[in-house]
């Protein structure tokens, strides 16, 4: 693909360094629609990102987007705090009917502000208070957000060095394979819990990823996330889930917990539960852990009306019959297959292909290589990312809705890059 270079001054000039993902994809995107990507230039580019998560359906799904056209031209509410709205009942009554039901999960839902990191805010303030304990257990490669709470429970050493000050009350423990199998599962977190002496506070929660997106695709183990579930319960810990990326059918089933047959204390939620991308959040928990005051926790944007709407139509366009679930685990082994293939292809560059449902990474062994990669497969047309301490894992991501056609080519295209890149 031949790119014009695109005007980026006003970008460059006024907009703050800290900018990202405009660093790595240098074009200005001006439409999209389902898995693919249109720049002014008329480019187009197949979105293995989706959002980092957050376009599960694709860009402007056809459905949502009517839903979305037809509450606005009548003047729906767009703006309501907490206050009840119909926009507001019609997503709780659908999400209960198609999520919570099905799963005979009782929990009750909090809008605790707009991003997943209100979410694991939210999560973590209401796990002290319940349990009246100041310290929370996070694991090795982790990451929440990007609030100081859930800073203190991330695991980069690039991110939490942005808070400037302190990051208390957090403690990590290994994930799982961290040590590489070579250590009984948690055989040091429960020795610390039992001796008096080790200067472990009691922990009023332990939060969690099943699958750790930003960490490398590091996919935990269905035993290993049972076993935490029932340490959790013996030491009378609550578990803390954290479904924002890998939520939303991202892995297979609603949730990605699920696999495993736990259910946690408390689940947040966000990225995809909108499904069009609008800012929408999630803090789930069971009816017995609901203390909060009136206003003790609160946000001037928790109660995003057009994200209701088109979260409703997203549940019940897609989550009403077990489709999804089965057609996202069926591309999932598509891309499974097409990624072993590479690393076949290349034995001594990558390291490990890893994921679940439609996510997955590869890892190279020359950490650099990924963003090379990443860089290349930009210029032939598809968009990905590389996740991991080093951005050493190539990470994809496409929408729950690409098609067979897209993923194969979008792979072909990685596949490409890889080679090209050598």
């Amino acid at each position: 693909m031949t790119i014009t270079q695109p005007d980026l001054s006003i970008f460059q000039t006024l907009e703050s360094e800290v900018r990202s993902y405009c660093r790595g994809w240098p074009t200005v995107f001006d439409r999209a629609q389902g898995s693919r990507m249109y720049d002014e230039d008329g480019h187009t580019y197949l979105d293995f990102f989706a959002g980092a998560g957050s376009l599960n359906y694709g860009h402007n799904n056809p459905i949502l987007k009517r839903a979305l056209i037809d509450y606005l031209e009548r003047d729906g509410v767009t703006h309501g705090l907490d206050m009840s709205t119909t926009a507001k009942r019609a997503f709780l009554e659908t999400f209960q009917k198609t999520v919570l039901r099905p799963r005979e999960l009782d929990h009750k839902v909090m809008f605790p502000g707009p991003t997943g990191t209100n979410a694991v805010e939210a999560a973590l303030k209401l796990a002290r208070k319940v349990k009246g304990r100041e310290s929370i257990v996070s694991f090795t490669n982790a990451f929440h957000g990007m609030s100081l709470g859930a800073l203190a429970v991330t695991g980069n050493a690039f991110k939490r060095a942005g808070a400037g000050i302190p990051l208390v009350h957090g403690t990590p423990m290994p994930f799982d394979n961290y040590l590489d199998g070579q250590v009984e599962d948690f055989l040091w977190f429960e020795r610390l819990l039992q001796d008096s002496g080790s200067g472990l506070n009691r922990p009023a929660a332990v939060i969690v990823e099943t699958v750790q997106g930003e960490g490398g695709i590091n996919v935990a183990r269905v035993e290993w996330l049972r076993a935490l579930a029932e340490l959790c319960k013996r030491q009378d810990m609550l578990l803390i889930v954290d479904d924002i990326q890998m939520g939303c059918g991202r892995t297979g089933a609603f949730f990605s917990f699920e696999e495993a047959g736990i259910v946690p204390d408390i689940i947040t939620v966000s990225k995809s539960i909108s499904g069009y991308g609008l800012p929408m959040a999630l803090t789930l928990f069971r009816p017995e852990l609901d203390v909060w005051e009136p206003g003790e926790h609160n946000g001037t944007f928790r109660g995003n009306n057009p994200a209701f709407v088109t979260a409703a139509a997203a549940l019940n366009a897609y989550w009403t019959d077990g489709q999804m679930e089965k057609q996202t685990l069926a591309r999932g082994e598509q891309v499974e297959a097409a990624l072993r293939a590479i690393a076949a292809e290349h034995p001594t560059e990558v390291a490990d292909v890893r994921g679940r449902g439609l996510v997955w990474g590869m890892e190279l062994n020359d950490h650099a290589r990924a963003s090379a990669i990443a860089s290349r497969a930009f210029e032939l047309g598809l968009l990905i990312e590389t996740s991991g301490p080093e951005s050493e894992v190539v990470k994809l991501l496409p929408a729950l809705t690409v098609s067979p056609e897209e993923l194969d080519e979008g792979l072909s295209i990685l596949a490409r890059a890889v080679r090209e890149t050598a």
